[in-house]
C-alpha cells in the first residue's frame, strides 16, 4: 500500500510514541516497547519485516545521538569497547541468519525468567550500580566486553527485546560500572547491534523512509531530553528507569506467552 494511504494523523500520533520510546531508551533502554506496538497497531496495512526495518532506522537515530551524548561526559574505554562493537555487530549478522531457522517462541520462557531474577537482584542490592567501581581492567575488561558483546549481539540478531536492559545489567552487575557508564556502554553497543540489521533491511526494501524519517526525528529529540535528565539526575534515577523498564519487559514476556 502506498506511503500516502498514511494520514498526517496517524504520523503525528507515531511520532508522539516515538518522543517517548526515544525518552526511554536513551535512560535505561526499552524504547522498542513502545515505538514498535505502536507501529504495529497504527500502520496494519503493511507486512511485519517493513514495520521491523522502520523501527529499527527510527530507533536507532535516538540511540545514536544518546550514545554520543553519553560517551561526551562519561569516560569510556576505547580499547575495549572498538573490538566488542565489532563482535556486537557480527554476531549479530549470524543471529539475524539464524532466524528462521529457530523457534524463537521457545525463548520466551526462558528470557521472562532471567528477566525475572535481574529484576528481583537488582530491587535486592540497594547499592547495585550507583557506585562505578570496575571489577575488571585492561585484559579482563577486553576479554569481558567481547563475551558480552558476542552473546548479546547474537540474541539481539536473533530476537531483540530486553538487548538494553539485559547489556545494563551486565556492565553494572558482572564490570562492577554505575548505571550511568552501563548506559554509555550499552548505547554504544546497540547501536553496533541494529546497524546489521538495517542495512539489511534497507537492501531489501523493508524500510519505509516517509515514515522512519520524522519518527527517527521524534526519537533523537527524546533521546536528548532523556540522557540530559539522565545525567542531571545520576545513577539512582536511572536505577528507578531500569526497575520500571524491566518490569513493563516482564509483563510484555508474560502477556506473550499467555496469549
Amino acid at each position: 500500500m502506498p506511503i500516502h494511504d498514511i494520514t498526517l494523523q496517524t504520523l503525528l500520533l507515531l511520532s508522539c510514541f516515538a518522543f517517548l520510546a526515544g525518552f526511554i531508551d536513551a535512560i535505561v533502554g526499552g524504547g522498542g516497547l513502545i515505538q514498535l506496538p505502536a507501529l504495529l497497531i497504527f500502520l496494519p496495512q503493511y507486512a511485519i519485516p517493513t514495520i521491523i526495518g522502520t523501527h529499527k532506522l527510527a530507533s536507532v537515530s535516538g540511540t545514536l545521538v544518546a550514545a554520543s551524548q553519553y560517551i561526551r561526559q562519561v569516560k569510556v574505554d576505547w580499547k575495549v569497547m572498538v573490538p566488542s562493537i565489532i563482535a556486537t555487530g557480527l554476531f549479530a549478522l549470524m543471529g539475524a541468519r539464524l532466524v528462521t531457522s529457530l523457534d524463537k517462541n521457545v525463548l520466551k520462557p526462558i528470557i521472562l525468567v532471567l528477566l525475572v531474577l535481574v529484576l528481583i537482584y537488582t530491587f535486592l542490592k540497594k547499592d547495585l550500580g550507583t557506585d562505578h567501581t570496575p571489577k575488571y581492567i585492561g585484559k579482563k575488561f577486553l576479554i569481558g566486553g567481547l563475551l558480552t558483546g558476542a552473546i548479546l549481539g547474537f540474541y539481539d540478531g536473533f530476537f531483540g527485546p530486553g538487548m538494553g536492559s539485559f547489556l545494563i545489567f551486565a556492565f553494572v552487575s558482572i564490570f562492577g560500572l554505575d548505571f550511568l557508564h552501563a548506559s554509555a556502554y550499552a548505547k554504544i553497543l546497540n547501536c553496533a547491534s541494529n546497524i546489521p540489521a538495517i542495512i539489511f533491511f534497507m537492501s531489501s526494501g523493508d524500510v519505509l523512509f516517509e515514515v522512519a524519517i520524522p519518527l527517527g526525528i521524534a526519537n533523537i529529540v527524546g533521546s536528548v531530553v532523556g540522557t540530559r535528565l539522565a545525567l542531571l539526575k545520576g545513577s539512582g534515577f536511572v536505577r528507578i528507569f531500569f526497575l520500571i523498564v524491566v518490569t513493563g519487559v516482564i509483563a510484555r514476556f508474560a502477556y506473550d506467552i499467555w496469549k
